[in-house]
C-alpha cells in the first residue's frame, strides 16, 4: 500500500521512508510544500502521515482541505503534544495523533491498525464482469492488470459491485463514503467517480461504471 509522508525534517523523513519501505510500504515524499494538497490527491495514497508544522500551510489546514475531497486515513505526527492540539487535529479530520519523539514500531502498529479498519470489509474479495476487487489489499484486478485504489474508490466500487445490475443512488454512495454531508457537495462525488472510472478504463474495463443520469450509478 502507498503512504504519503508529509514531513519537512530531512533526517526524520529519510528515517521513516527507509523504515516503512522495509515493511513493504510504497512511500512517497513531496518536496514541494506549496502544492501539497494537489500532490496528495494525485498520488491517491492509502494513508497519509502528516506533520503540523510545515512550510506554507499548517498541517491542520492540509488535513481539512484533504477531507473536502477524500476520506484517506490521516495520522498526525507532530512535536505538539497538548490536548488542544490533538483535539484540533481530530476536528480537522485526522484519524490518529502521534507525538514526537515516537517509537517507530508503535507507529507501524498504528498504521497497520488504521489501514485494517479503513480497508478490510466483511467481504475482502468480490468479483463481477471480469473485475475482481480485493479490499484487503486495496486493489482491483482486470485481466492481467492490477489497479491501485484509494479508500473512497474502494468503497464506491465495493458498493456498486455488491448491488450489481441495480442502480445505486448518488445519495446512497455519498452516505457510504462520508456518513455526513458536512464536507460533501455534488461535485465532490462526481470527481471521485470520474477518477475511479478513468482508472478502470486505463486498465481495459471500458464503461464498467454506468451513469444513470439524475439517479445514480450501476455496474
Amino acid at each position: 500500500m502507498k503512504i504519503v509522508l508529509i514531513e519537512d525534517n530531512d533526517s526524520l523523513r529519510q528515517e521513516l521512508t527507509i523504515f516503512l519501505s522495509r515493511y513493504g510500504y510504497d512511500v512517497k515524499v513531496p518536496d514541494d510544500f506549496c502544492n501539497i494538497v494537489e500532490f496528495v490527491l494525485e498520488e491517491t495514497a492509502h494513508l497519509i502521515l502528516l506533520d503540523i508544522n510545515l512550510p506554507y500551510y499548517d498541517g491542520n489546514y492540509v488535513c481539512r482541505e484533504l477531507r473536502k475531497a477524500s476520506s484517506v486515513p490521516i495520522i498526525i505526527i507532530t512535536s505538539r503534544d497538548s490536548e488542544a492540539d490533538e483535539l484540533m487535529s481530530i476536528n480537522m479530520g485526522a484519524d490518529d495523533f502521534v507525538t514526537k519523539p515516537f517509537n517507530t514500531q508503535i507507529l507501524l502498529a498504528r498504521i497497520s491498525a488504521l489501514l485494517k479498519r479503513a480497508y478490510n470489509n466483511d467481504i475482502s474479495m468480490i468479483e463481477w464482469k471480469d473485475l475482481k476487487l480485493d479490499t484487503s489489499k486495496g486493489v482491483a484486478v482486470y485481466g492481467k492488470g492490477e489497479i491501485e485504489l484509494t479508500r473512497n474508490e474502494i468503497k464506491i466500487l465495493h458498493l456498486l459491485m455488491k448491488n450489481k445490475d441495480t442502480i445505486v443512488t448518488r445519495e446512497t454512495v455519498m452516505n457510504e463514503l462520508w456518513q455526513s454531508d458536512e464536507f460533501v457537495d455534488d461535485n465532490t462525488l462526481t470527481v471521485n467517480i470520474n477518477r475511479l472510472r478513468k482508472k478502470l478504463e486505463q486498465s481495459g474495463a471500458i464503461d464498467y461504471i454506468k451513469t444513470k443520469r439524475g439517479i445514480g450509478y450501476m455496474v
